[in-house]
């Protein structure tokens, strides 16, 4: 009886680490990053990344909004050039709830099945690269499901949350 009440969290539990942006960050220790006060997009390697357009679109301006958020201006001539770069798989999950109390000849317990989810998982790279150096002063790297449900307006608020995630570990030091 336990093990049925325990049953909605432990689902709970997992619908919600579906749903979490897992968030890695690289940079260079030698950077000074408050030396950083413009943006711009770098062009030529966000043509590179091979996702649709309007799905570009929707993380360049998230990206645009966090960077405005923490002090940045949009500039032509800038301190940073922003790249971004995709990946994604299909991912498997199994999960086997199979909850038995003992042997006897003729039961073996409860069983609650084996559940098997199947998502894709999409990570993002968001490149900050020294405008005057040419090399690449910080990365930001979030990885999750993404949101296949075919509404627009939950895949918009994913990409906005998984840009919020990564962004919020720029500057580098300060969870250090």
């Amino acid at each position: 009886m336990k093990a049925i009440k325990l049953l909605p969290l432990v689902l709970l539990f997992l619908v919600s680490s579906c749903s979490s942006v897992r968030v890695s960050t690289d940079y260079d220790t030698n950077t000074d990053f408050s030396n950083y006060k413009t943006f711009a997009f770098y062009k030529k390697g966000i043509d590179k990344v091979e996702i649709s357009d309007l799905d570009k679109r929707r993380i360049l301006k998230a990206v645009e909004s966090e960077l405005l958020a923490i002090g940045f201006v949009k500039s032509e001539s800038p301190d940073v050039l922003v790249n971004i770069f995709t990946k994604s798989r299909q991912k498997v999950d199994v999960y086997s709830n199979n909850m038995y109390y003992g042997w006897h000849p003729w039961y073996y317990g409860p069983n609650f099945g084996t559940h098997i989810s199947q998502y894709t998982e999409g990570t993002l790279f968001i490149d900050l690269i020294d405008a005057n150096k040419k090399e690449l002063a910080w990365q930001g790297i979030g990885s999750g499901a993404l949101n296949t449900s075919g509404k627009i307006s939950k895949k918009e608020e994913r990409i906005k949350e998984f840009v919020a995630e990564i962004m919020a570990k720029y500057p580098p030091g300060i969870e250090d």
